[in-house]
């Protein structure tokens, strides 16, 4: 690991008591210098009551949500939702957001997300990492190279595949970082406070802010961060104790570090106006995060025999529920004066198929069209190559650098619309394509990989947990059938758990391949279990190497 420059008060002698770190890696010091050590222990003992406070009321709302209840809308908060008032003002790094690209930070992602084209890159702690301590720490340093301007990346030669060298364009040409931390939910193993575990997003949020704050405010450029999996307003309050508390001990203004809001969970989608408050006075927006909110919807919906979901191929945006969560998304925002961005088109490049790739190209501008035409300000990709592609539809369709006019008073989502189940089947196709990317996702996850491409779709810790959930829903709830009249039961799954080692062929090709019984292992008892993990990457964290 290269030694990572501390934008930072000079060390103090010793560091603060208080802190345990539980792993070891070459040019760790640099990385976790004593200031740092002591702004890790100052903000988990202001926030750690809190955190635990807000993930025991999310036990409380699930249980009532097993026991049949529905969410809704807020009766005190009535007067936030029904009174005038915005947002602060959007810096104008952020105004035009049209294309973002999202992926994990490792140098060669990094350079060639923030060379790409595209206007924001969202550098992925969360969804797109496999939390290991190195995979943080060299995370942590690539970002800090990338805002220093200095950060390189050389590829061996391979094959035909000759050496190559990457290195980033100037500043003027590259994309607007944001980095998105892990959401409330995930404890950093590796770091304890006080004998606790620290959250895994204070310290993501925290360490990238004492390297990079004081260079980014430097050239306005935040810094800003993209929050995931909040699910109520007082989560958000959370955020803004504990960015508030960054930004004294490290003598930034308030305010300074901006945000924008992932709505990926069906409680938040009630709560949208109310998140924006709470934050009002650093967020810069809310963004439609499709795939965890399916898989929130069926986490939510888990016990409800009625709001069985489809296969998942069959559960797009234009279904009438989440039709009504974009929309709401784009009248909420505007109305506050933020940004309302779309969601993630998943899809890769088919390289050796030109009809194919066709086709998905179709399908990615068919989405990106009914997003500009809807009212969104920007959208995401998850490759490169699609990036000319949304980008040539919001230049056609939202010439001004935002659509905050498009008010869509004409949207009426009201709980029921937010929450109807959509009808469908499920093939045995699609629950054979949910097991294998379970397994393929684990597999590479427990190697220290956090997206992987399965079929021409890049699968991250969302997707994979959209396929992961409705295989538990299908098989605990009763008179689930395929669509050819088979039962969807546990021999079910072990017949197709047994034949998944002869369908994938030679593992050693595959990402993880190594631990692919592994994964199949753990899928097995995750599906089996009575009780649907409120995370994969949880249980499957504790396998997870350094």
């Amino acid at each position: 690991m290269s030694v990572v420059a501390a934008a930072a008060p000079p060390s103090p002698a010793r560091a603060t008591p208080g802190i345990h770190l539980l792993a070891q890696v070459a040019g760790q010091s640099a990385v976790l210098p004593p200031p740092l050590l002591a702004l890790l222990v100052s903000l988990h003992r202001a926030v750690e009551p809190g955190r635990q406070a807000q993930l025991a009321a999310r036990r409380a709302r699930q249980a009532f949500f097993d026991g049949g209840g529905l969410p809704d809308f807020r009766t005190d908060t009535v007067a936030i939702r029904e009174s005038d008032w915005q947002v602060a003002s959007i810096p104008p790094a952020l105004l035009d957001r049209r294309v973002e690209i999202t992926g994990p930070t490792d140098p060669k992602m990094v350079i060639n997300a923030l060379n790409s084209g595209a206007k924001v890159f969202m550098a992925d702690f969360e969804d797109s990492t496999a939390p290991t301590w190195r995979n943080l720490l060299a995370g942590q340093q690539t970002l800090a190279a990338a805002v220093r301007g200095d950060l390189q990346f050389s590829a061996p030669a391979a094959g035909n595949r000759p050496a190559r060298h990457y290195t980033l364009r100037p500043r003027d040409e590259q994309a607007v970082l944001i980095v998105r931390p892990r959401g409330w939910h995930l404890d950093e193993k590796h770091v304890q406070v006080d004998g606790q575990p620290l959250a895994g997003g204070l310290f993501d949020a925290a360490v990238f802010a004492f390297h990079n704050a004081r260079a980014l405010q430097a050239r306005d450029r935040g810094p800003y961060l993209y929050l995931p999996k909040l699910q109520r307003m007082e989560e958000a309050q959370l955020w803004e104790t504990a960015l508030s508390h960054i930004e004294a001990m490290l003598g930034l203004p308030q305010g300074q570090i901006k945000v924008t809001v992932l709505i990926e969970t069906l409680p938040a989608v009630f709560e949208m106006d109310e998140i924006l408050h709470a934050l009002r006075e650093r967020i810069v927006g809310l963004n439609c995060g499709r795939w965890d909110y399916i898989f929130s919807y069926l986490k939510t919906f888990r016990r409800h025999a009625d709001k069985v979901l489809p296969e998942r191929g069959q559960v797009g945006m234009t279904q009438p529920f989440l039709k009504a969560y974009s929309e709401l998304l784009i009248r909420t925002c505007h109305r506050r004066g933020a940004h309302a961005m779309g969601g993630m088109a998943a899809q890769i490049p088919i390289n050796d198929d030109a009809a194919a790739n066709e086709q998905a190209m179709a399908r990615v501008r068919a989405d990106k069209l009914r997003e500009v035409s809807a009212g969104h300000d920007g959208t995401w990709v998850a490759h490169p190559a699609l990036i000319p592609v949304a980008m040539a539809i919001f230049d056609e369709h939202m010439p001004t650098q935002h659509q905050h006019h498009v008010l869509r008073q004409d949207v009426r989502a009201d709980r029921d619309a937010l929450i109807a189940a959509p009808h469908g089947t499920i093939s045995r196709a699609g629950f054979e394509g949910n097991v294998e990317v379970c397994v393929r996702y684990l597999a590479a996850w427990l190697d220290g990989n956090g997206c992987v491409p399965i079929h021409h779709l890049m699968e991250d810790a969302a997707t994979a947990e959209i396929s992961r959930s409705q295989l538990w829903q299908w098989l605990h709830t009763p008179g689930q059938h395929l669509d050819d009249g088979t039962a969807i039961d546990t021999a079910l799954l072990d017949s197709v758990l047994a034949r998944l080692p002869a369908r994938l062929g030679d593992a050693s090709r595959l990402p993880g391949g190594g631990r692919i019984a592994e994964a199949i292992s753990l899928l097995g008892e995750l599906s089996r279990s009575p009780e649907l993990d409120d995370f994969l990457t949880v249980p499957a964290y504790a396998r997870l190497g350094a």
